[in-house]
């Protein structure tokens, strides 16, 4: 009995032991249960379009431990009942309503954390420089802005408020995109000289953007930066480097009215769905048919007047399907890059050639015809391939780098990087915020003054006091080469 008692009792300074890692482990457990509440952010999202949809769901289903919606903003009152309608469905509440003049007053009454920016390229800037002057964080749909004074705008107010600016690059996060920069870094063709890019936009998606508000430069800044900043982000990213000059020329040559007349139409007409030869037309766009498109925009017509279904050969577009682009970095690579909206089928390939060798990358896209943004960007199967080819002997193919969903399955990845309170350590550095958000755009930007002066120009002179992007370290441009073998 007396060996079980002294078995069994503990001194002082053993009790306090236990007592202490209890009080631990206790407080520890407290502290995660306190964390996960702190980390639970509140955003809004203001411009409630297809592409909001992702991150209304991710907010509310995927990432609802962590993440809070507090409302909607736009200028569309049946879009935002829409919106309200899907939240429902998600059993995440019904979160107020805002016009897009009341943007101050939806911030003042949610208090979010952050700001999520999906509207119509040519606004991005308005809410973007508004939401950091009002205290929140930002997140915005690429393009961060379409031209060169809006740009300088939202640098110097992220530089005056601190805020955090991230642009949503999710090509940066598609697997088969990350493997490119994988095997760059790894050095397996040495340091990069030169660059060849071209990227072909079908008869589906790329006539898409020429009834969409995209086809005015004012609201798009043009494919050249609405849709190629993901292209010239991407060459950023791979070279970990910034554009220094651009040179393009440009053209619409396809989307006009005499090519309406040239298929065999009588004229060009204001839209599809009130179209006297719409049946004789094979870029008819029926939002009629298409349940999305019916209940996202043909419904909500009479809010705004917006058409979704505009005739692809109207004379008032004003922006080209047809472009070529050469550009200097300032690590002395220069690109060669053409982008055309009208071709037999959709993606890209590029080359690099690098002082050891050549790798060269394609990848083919699905047909991409609906409403949604569920799969837009989406590998067709098979349809990635990476070619590495030695300056001398045998050339070898890397199994491609896979995902899945919505552009090549980099959705998912960049909203884990973004709604997900623990930050997994990233040697690729894909998260981006305004400094590679100016960088990706000013490609662009150039390429506009360029092709309307019929000049050369220098990106420095076009927005000042840009930080230089996180980038990570890539092959030494000094270092001695392997003689390549002889034969």
């Amino acid at each position: 009995m007396q060996n079980n008692e002294k078995k069994h009792t503990l001194n002082r300074r053993d009790f306090m032991k236990i007592s202490a890692a209890a009080s631990a482990g206790f407080m520890l457990s407290a502290k995660k249960v306190l964390w996960a509440a702190e980390a639970k952010k509140k955003y809004v999202i203001v411009g409630v379009g297809s592409r909001s949809r992702m991150y209304q769901r991710a907010i509310q289903v995927d990432y609802k431990s962590f993440a809070e919606l507090g409302g909607f903003c736009d200028v569309n009152e049946g879009r935002l009942k829409l919106a309200q309608r899907r939240s429902r469905d998600y059993n995440g509440g019904e979160p107020p309503i805002y016009d897009a003049k009341d943007f101050d007053k939806m911030i003042a009454d949610t208090k979010p954390d952050v700001v999520i920016v999906t509207t119509v390229d040519g606004f991005h800037h308005q809410y973007i420089i508004r939401g950091m002057e009002l205290g929140c964080d930002v997140i915005t749909e690429k393009p961060m802005t379409i031209d060169d004074a809006k740009c300088q705008q939202i640098i110097d107010t992220q530089k005056k408020t601190g805020k955090k600016c991230t642009v949503t690059f999710n090509y940066r996060y598609s697997p088969p995109r990350t493997q490119v920069k994988d095997l760059l870094m790894s050095g397996i063709i040495g340091d990069l000289l030169s660059v060849d890019f071209h990227w072909m936009l079908n008869t589906h998606h790329g006539a898409d953007y020429f009834r969409r508000w995209h086809s005015q430069k004012k609201f798009s800044g043009g494919l050249m930066v609405h849709k190629a900043t993901h292209h010239f982000d991407l060459v950023n990213w791979w070279l970990s480097a910034i554009p220094v000059s651009v040179f393009a020329t440009g053209k619409r040559e396809f989307y006009t009215p005499n090519m309406a007349k040239r298929l065999g139409l009588n004229n060009h007409h204001e839209r599809c769905y009130t179209c006297p030869e719409k049946s004789a037309c094979g870029f008819e766009l029926n939002l009629a048919q298409d349940r999305s498109l019916k209940t996202l925009y043909l419904d909500n017509e009479k809010y705004d007047g917006y058409f979704r279904d505009r005739c692809v050969f109207r004379p008032d577009i004003d922006i080209e399907d047809t472009m070529n682009v050469l550009v200097k970095y300032d690590n002395n690579v220069t690109l060669c890059y053409s982008l055309n909206a009208f071709n037999s089928w959709e993606g890209y390939y590029i080359m690099f050639n690098g002082t050891k060798g050549r790798m060269e990358h394609m990848i083919r896209e699905k047909i991409y015809i609906s409403g949604t943004d569920s799969e837009q960007g989406g590998i067709k199967e098979g349809g990635t391939t990476t070619k590495i080819i030695p300056l001398r002997g045998p050339a070898h193919f890397e199994e491609p780098w896979t995902g899945k969903g919505g552009h090549g399955g980099g959705d998912k990845v960049l909203l884990d990087d973004i709604f997900l309170p623990e930050k997994q350590t990233d040697k690729y550095l894909r998260a981006a915020d305004q400094r590679a958000g100016a960088y990706s755009i000013l490609t662009g930007v150039a390429a506009n003054h360029s092709m309307s002066k019929s000049i050369s120009v220098n990106i420095a002179d076009l927005v000042k006091n840009i930080d230089y992007p996180d980038y990570p370290k890539m092959p030494s441009r000094t270092d001695s080469l392997p003689m390549p073998e002889k034969g």
